[in-house]
């Protein structure tokens, strides 16, 4: 009799460590979807679609890539929109957020300016910047693959030298100058955003202490 009660102690004791165990994650998941950019996760890698097609196709193809929606409302900042959304930021607002690093961005359901950046918010809540490079420089992206900071070109839109659409994670990303527009006299022409794409999450970045 004695061993049956000493084995169903053990057991109860396991349960309880375990469902201590669980209650952690579970703790963690009550604090609701919205997070503040960059957030405090590991940041998802970069993404490249290897395919032709229009500016519209690719970035159809990137948003099934990376499970995301229009955002429902008009203008939101990052840490507010739902997970799972995609939204547009202006050249200008961009950098300086990236150069200052302020706490969180502000995005816009629709692009305003045509040369604006598409920014997804993933599953996980990190953020991802969309744009275009050459197939020659996206292909250097892969963690696995460039060193420990690779200098990247990234442009809001399509052009002929940057056709291949790219997805990098905004916590990687280290920039010291604001984009610079390819026709200066056209305040729609595209832009090209040059910066540091890190290996590890920049610890300097917005949001992190």
């Amino acid at each position: 009799m004695s061993r049956i009660l000493l084995s169903l102690s053990l057991t109860l004791s396991l349960v309880l460590m375990f469902l201590c165990v669980l209650e952690k994650p579970l703790l963690a998941e009550q604090g609701g979807p919205t997070e503040v950019f960059p957030i405090q996760k590991a940041a998802p890698v970069a993404v490249v679609i290897e395919t032709a097609g229009s500016e519209a196709e690719l970035r159809r193809h990137m948003r099934v890539k990376n499970h995301v929606a229009e955002l429902s409302t008009g203008t939101i900042r990052f840490s507010e929109a739902p997970i799972g959304s995609f939204g547009f930021i202006a050249p200008q607002s961009l950098g300086m957020a990236l150069v200052t690093q302020s706490p969180d961005l502000e995005l816009e359901r629709v692009a305003s300016p045509l040369n604006a950046y598409e920014i997804h918010k993933v599953a996980d809540g990190n953020g991802l910047l969309i744009g275009f490079m050459s197939a020659d420089a996206a292909s250097q992206i892969s963690p696995g693959e460039r060193p420990k900071n690779l200098r990247i070109a990234l442009y809001s839109n399509s052009v002929d030298k940057a056709p291949t659409i790219v997805a990098v994670p905004l916590s990687k990303l280290m920039i010291d100058r604001m984009p610079t527009r390819l026709d200066p006299k056209k305040s729609d022409s595209p832009v090209v955003l040059d910066m540091d794409l890190l290996t590890t999450v920049n610890r300097k970045s917005p949001g992190r202490q």
